[in-house]
C-alpha cells in the first residue's frame, strides 16, 4: 500500500522537511530494519545521530529537529504518528463480528448480552454474565457465575475460575488463569491439606492482564485488581492481594498472599514481593529488587534486599572497585610487614 510523503506528513499533522511531497514511501520500519523505500522514526532529538545508520528513505522526528541528511516530517508526538502510520501500512485484522457461535459451549443458564462475540470452542458456564460489547475468543473457559464487564476482550485458551469478575473494557491475554487457588495449606494428619479456598478474583475496568499470568482466589474475598492498571506477562499474584489503581507489575515479578499496593506503583522486571508488606503510593521497584518490608510512598528502591536507589548504587559502585581496593590492600600489608621487620618492637615496649 504504498503512499506519499505528502499524504503521511497529512496523516500525521505533521511538516514535511526536505524532500518532495510525491516521494513514494512501500512502508514502515524500525531505524534497524527498515528499507531503501521505508519510513522510520527517531523519538528523540538526542538519538538524531543514529538516523544516518538507517537506510530508511525518510523519518518521523521531534518537532524542532531542523534538516537532517534525509527528508523527515516533523510532529510533536513521534509514538503516535508512527503507530497512525503502521495502521495505515498494516490495517489491524479483524475477523469480524461472529455472534455467539454455534461451536461454543454456553450454559442455558448464562446472560449474555448485545453485540457479544463468542468464537468457537468458548466454554460458558452456568450463570455467566457477559455484558455488551465483549469478546470471548476460542478456547476460553468462564466457570459458573463468572461476570464480564462491557467491552472487555478474553484471548484465547484464558481460564477464568468460577465467580471471577471482570470490569469494563479489560483485556485478559492468551493462556492467563484468574482464580485458581492459593498456595495455602495447614498440617492435618501428618499431611498437607489444602486451606480454605472460597474467595474470587476482581478486576476492576481498564485493567489488562498479560499472557501466561496467574491471579489467585482469595481465602474468603477477594483478590483485587485496581481501575487501570497493567500486569505485563508471566506475572504472579497471589491470594488476598489488592492491587490499587493504575499499577505497572512488569513480566515475571511474584507478589506473595495478602499484599497491598497503592495507586501508581511500578514494578520493574523479576520483582519478588514478600506477604503482607504495604508498597505506597508512586513506589517504584527496580528490577529483580527483592521487597521484604514496607515501601514508603513516592520511594524508589532496588537490590536484595530492597534498599533505596541512591543507596543501592552507591553499593554496586564499591563493588566495581574492590579488585583495585584489595590490590591496595595487599600492597599495605607488604609495607606494614617490612617496617616491622625493619622496626622490631623492643622488650620494653612489649612490657608496657
Amino acid at each position: 500500500m504504498a503512499t506519499t510523503l505528502g499524504d503521511l506528513a497529512a496523516l500525521v499533522g505533521g511538516t514535511l522537511v526536505g524532500g518532495t511531497t510525491a516521494t513514494t514511501i512501500a512502508a514502515a520500519a524500525t531505524l534497524e530494519t527498515a528499507g531503501d523505500h521505508d519510513v522510520t522514526l527517531v523519538d528523540a532529538t538526542d538519538k538524531l545521530h543514529l538516523l544516518p545508520r538507517s537506510r530508511a528513505r525518510a523519518a518521523i522526528v521531534p518537532q524542532g529537529s531542523g534538516p537532517l541528511d534525509r527528508p523527515t516530517i516533523e510532529v510533536a508526538d513521534v509514538h503516535a504518528a508512527f503507530a497512525a502510520v503502521i495502521v495505515h501500512f498494516r490495517p489491524p485484522r479483524s475477523a469480524g463480528h461472529c455472534g455467539v457461535s454455534p461451536q461454543a459451549i454456553v450454559a442455558a443458564t448464562a446472560r449474555i448480552g448485545v453485540d457479544v462475540a463468542i468464537h468457537p470452542l468458548a466454554t460458558i458456564g452456568a450463570d455467566v454474565e457477559i455484558g455488551p460489547g465483549a469478546t470471548i475468543h476460542p478456547g476460553v473457559h468462564l466457570m459458573a457465575g463468572c461476570r464480564i464487564g462491557a467491552g472487555s476482550v478474553i484471548f484465547p485458551n484464558a481460564v477464568l475460575y468460577e465467580n471471577t469478575v471482570v470490569g469494563q473494557r479489560c483485556i485478559i491475554h492468551a493462556g492467563a488463569v484468574l482464580g485458581a487457588y492459593g498456595f495455602g495449606y495447614r498440617v492435618a494428619g501428618g499431611a498437607y491439606a489444602l486451606s480454605a479456598q472460597l474467595g474470587w478474583v476482581e478486576l476492576a475496568d481498564d485493567v489488562e492482564i498479560g499472557a501466561g499470568t496467574t491471579i489467585d482466589r482469595g481465602t474468603y474475598g477477594p483478590t483485587v485488581i485496581g481501575a487501570g492498571t497493567k500486569i505485563d506477562n508471566l506475572v504472579m499474584i497471589a491470594h488476598n492481594v489488592r492491587l490499587g489503581r493504575h499499577n505497572m507489575i512488569c513480566s515475571q515479578v511474584g507478589v506473595a498472599g495478602s499484599t497491598t499496593t497503592g495507586d501508581w506503583v511500578v514494578m520493574a522486571g523479576q520483582v519478588g514481593v514478600r506477604d503482607h508488606v504495604h508498597i505506597g503510593d508512586k513506589a517504584v521497584l527496580g528490577a529483580r529488587s527483592g521487597v521484604s518490608c514496607d515501601i514508603e510512598a513516592g520511594r524508589t528502591v532496588l537490590g536484595e534486599p530492597a534498599i533505596d536507589l541512591r543507596d543501592r548504587k552507591l553499593q554496586l559502585a564499591t563493588i566495581t572497585k574492590l579488585p583495585e581496593m584489595r590490590k591496595e590492600l595487599k600492597s599495605l600489608a607488604a609495607r606494614l610487614e617490612g617496617l616491622e621487620r625493619a622496626h622490631p618492637a623492643s622488650p620494653a615496649a612489649d612490657a608496657a
